[in-house]
C-alpha cells in the first residue's frame, strides 16, 4: 500500500470563536483526483489552505507524502515545493510578462539557470496551449488565459501534487471549459489533484472520489457517479437538488 498523497486527521481549524472544520479526517491517494464541494462557508477552501499551510491548523495532523507537515520541525518550504497550487484569482505579477511569470520562481525557489528555466516554461505554455503569448502582459490575457497561465506557473515547479480552490469560478462562462481540458488532461496524466470545485460534470467525469462538505464537516463522500446520482445524505439531496 503506497504512502497517501495527502492524510488529514481530527483536523479543526478556528477563526477566532467560529471553529470552521470540526474534526476533519480526509485523504488523497497517489494519482487520484479528489473533487469537494458543498455550500459556500463549508469549510472547503479552508481544508484546502490548510494542507499546505497557508492557513495554520488549529490542532490536528496534516501528512504530505507521510512527512507531518504539522511539526514545527518540519522544512515546510520543502514540502511546499512539491505542491501546486491554483487560485481562484489567478495571482499573477502584473509587471512581468507570461515567461518572466513562470521563469521567477523556478530561479528563486528552484536554482534553475535562466535556460533552463526557460525551457520547462515554454514547455509548459505548450501544455496549455499559450505557447505563442509568452511575451504578453496579464492585462492582455483573458481570465482563462490568465487561469492557464497560473496553471503552467504551478506545473513549472515540477510538483508531485496539483491543489485547485475554485479555479473556474471567477471565469466568464465561456472561458471554462478549456480550464477544465486542461485539469482534465493532467489527470488523465496521472497528476494527484485536489479540486475544490462547483463543476459538477468536471467531478463527474474526472473524479475518483467526491466529498461533499457542510458546516465544517464531510457529510458525505464516495464514488462521483454515485454521489450525484444518488446522494445518501439529506444534506447532500438538498445541496445538489439546487445545484445540478
Amino acid at each position: 500500500m503506497s504512502i497517501p498523497a495527502i492524510q488529514v486527521s481530527n483536523l479543526h481549524k478556528y477563526f477566532g470563536e467560529h471553529e470552521v472544520l470540526k474534526g476533519i479526517d480526509f485523504r488523497v491517494d497517489q494519482s487520484q483526483v479528489v473533487c469537494v464541494i458543498g455550500p459556500s462557508g463549508s469549510g472547503k477552501s479552508t481544508l484546502l489552505r490548510c494542507v499546505n499551510r497557508l492557513e495554520e491548523p488549529t490542532s490536528g495532523k496534516i501528512l504530505v507524502e507521510g512527512i507531518d507537515i504539522t511539526d514545527p520541525e518540519t522544512d515546510l518550504d520543502a514540502v511546499r515545493s512539491r505542491i501546486g497550487m491554483v487560485f481562484q484569482q489567478f495571482n499573477l505579477f502584473p509587471h512581468m510578462n507570461v515567461l518572466g511569470n513562470l521563469c521567477a520562481a523556478q530561479r528563486r525557489v528552484k536554482r534553475r539557470s535562466k535556460d533552463e528555466a526557460v525551457e520547462i516554461a515554454r514547455r509548459n505554455l505548450a501544455k496549455v496551449g499559450l505557447a505563442d503569448r509568452e511575451n504578453v502582459y496579464p492585462a492582455h490575457l483573458s481570465g482563462g488565459q490568465q487561469q492557464r497561465v497560473a496553471i503552467a506557473r504551478a506545473l513549472s515547479m515540477d510538483p508531485d501534487m496539483m491543489l485547485f480552490d475554485e479555479p473556474t469560478s471567477a471565469l466568464d462562462p465561456e472561458l471554462v471549459g478549456d480550464v477544465l481540458a486542461i485539469m482534465k488532461n493532467l489527470a488523465s496524466e496521472g497528476m494527484t489533484m485536489m479540486v475544490v470545485t462547483h463543476e459538477m460534470g468536471f467531478a463527474r467525469e474526472v473524479g475518483d472520489r467526491l466529498v461533499f462538505m457542510d458546516d465544517g464537516v464531510i457529510v458525505e463522500e464516495g464514488d462521483p457517479r454515485a454521489v450525484l446520482s444518488d446522494p445518501q445524505h439529506q444534506r447532500t439531496q438538498a445541496f445538489l437538488s439546487k445545484v445540478l
